[in-house]
């Protein structure tokens, strides 16, 4: 049998999607740095400033989302794929234009970021509907192992290649690198040699009907809603995102100043949590084709739950020894998050008809990252009624319950990803 770990590196097309969303990734870590930095430092914005900069990150997964998926279900998705590359570099350059113009302001600092993140929820949809479309279906999940590693190097490789660049020159001339970046990105998925055909309608009434927008719009929330396989991964992402995010407002309160750690442990927190994704992408596949596809993301949410619960037991230990459990269930936490997303994103990818794949991935996107201010705020709030450390334990149970869901459902029974291309959601 044919090894499909190097088939896909022979896949001209595969490889082309990869060496473009590697090369834009890695150019996105920088700017994620630089774009704050610019506004702390550069434009001295207030603390109010700064917190509507981080909140308009997820703005657009809410209010485009579902637009998004509609226009990748209506077009082809190549020629989308490439303007977004080349519209977030053009609006990137707008910042070294206004440093150097002296017109260089915070609304329009906001307005690029804004329109940034627009383009990239549009990208982010669009790659996940497309790579289907380019690989066999027993292949997603070999394709999305790669996809996360290429993502897990880019945020290591970014984030310290970019904290060395912003020693070097300034904040807003760092953001040039992500322009050139986005560039390559799209001449990589220019050189994809598929074309996409014309999507075939659900039915001869479906098709006698004008387009309608927003009958469209709801009918790609059917293979979320209606297909069982797919509402039990959107359920059991929506715990897991929800409860991570009650845990994350008060991690960093957990560790300054219950366990007193200083910069440096954290620093090793983080770090360890990149290289855990990068693990995680490497053996998403062998965990897969070993265990079976459910019971890969079962255990892999179970391990994530038991090691965000054993966090709150650094207060036991000694600072040095509870950094260093810290440490390592970072590392655990972040290698399982990625063997879970990688399969449950395949197998979802793969029950769902080719003309729903945008529409699909723009509703389950939307879901999952609405949920995120939620969370956040429960997070806060509990955090002062009860505390840090109750609060950890409470997100660490809900983790271990988005496993469960998975665990009492049908899912946990899927071994590998079914071959046969659906025409129905």
């Amino acid at each position: 049998m044919t090894d499909r770990r190097t088939t896909l590196w022979r896949h001209a097309d595969f490889r082309n999607l990869w060496f473009g969303l590697t090369a834009s990734l890695f150019g996105a870590k920088v700017t994620a740095v630089a774009i704050p930095l610019i506004a702390a430092v550069s434009l001295s914005a207030t603390p109010f400033e700064m917190g509507v900069l981080v909140a308009a990150e997820g703005l657009p997964y809410l209010f485009i989302s579902l637009f998004a998926g509609v226009w990748l279900d209506r077009s082809a998705k190549r020629p989308i794929l490439i303007l977004t590359d080349l519209v977030r570099a053009a609006l990137l350059l707008l910042l070294p234009i206004g440093w150097a113009g002296d017109f260089l302001s915070f609304p329009l600092l906001l307005a690029v970021s804004l329109a940034v993140g627009a383009c990239t929820v549009v990208s982010d949809i669009g790659s996940a509907s497309y790579l289907p479309l380019l690989i066999d279906r027993k292949d997603l999940v070999s394709g999305n192992s790669k996809l996360e590693l290429s993502g897990s190097a880019s945020d290591i490789a970014g984030n310290a290649i970019g904290g060395g660049l912003l020693q070097v020159i300034s904040a807003p001339f760092a953001v040039i690198v992500n322009s050139v970046t986005y560039l390559v990105s799209a001449v990589f998925t220019a050189l994809i040699g598929h074309r996409e055909t014309k999507a075939v309608p659900a039915g001869p009434a479906e098709e006698a009907q004008p387009a309608d927008f927003w009958r469209e719009m709801a009918e790609g929330a059917k293979p979320v809603l209606r297909n069982r396989t797919v509402r039990t991964l959107v359920t059991a992402t929506l715990v897991f995102n929800l409860f991570t995010l009650v845990s994350e407002p008060v991690f960093l309160i957990f560790v300054t100043r219950t366990l007193g750690l200083e910069p440096f442990f954290l620093g090793l927190i983080f770090a360890s949590a990149g290289a855990g994704a990068l693990v995680g992408a490497l053996v998403a596949e062998r965990a897969s084709r070993l265990l079976g596809l459910g019971r890969a993301m079962v255990l892999s949410l179970g391990i994530a739950g038991l090691s965000a619960l054993l966090i709150p037991v650094a207060t036991q230990l000694p600072r040095t020894e509870a950094a260093l459990l810290i440490v390592a269930m970072h590392f655990i936490d972040s290698a399982m998050v990625i063997v879970y997303n990688v399969n449950q994103r395949s197998l979802r990818s793969a029950v769902t008809p080719d003309h729903l794949q945008g529409r699909m991935n723009a509703t389950i996107r939307m879901i999952v990252m609405g949920v995120t201010p939620v969370g956040a705020l429960a997070g806060g709030f509990l955090g002062g009624w009860i505390g840090a450390q109750q609060t950890l334990v409470l997100g660490a149970v809900g983790v271990l319950l988005s496993g469960v869901v998975i665990l009492l459902s049908g899912v946990r029974s899927v071994r590998e990803i079914p071959d046969a291309v659906p025409v129905a959601a």
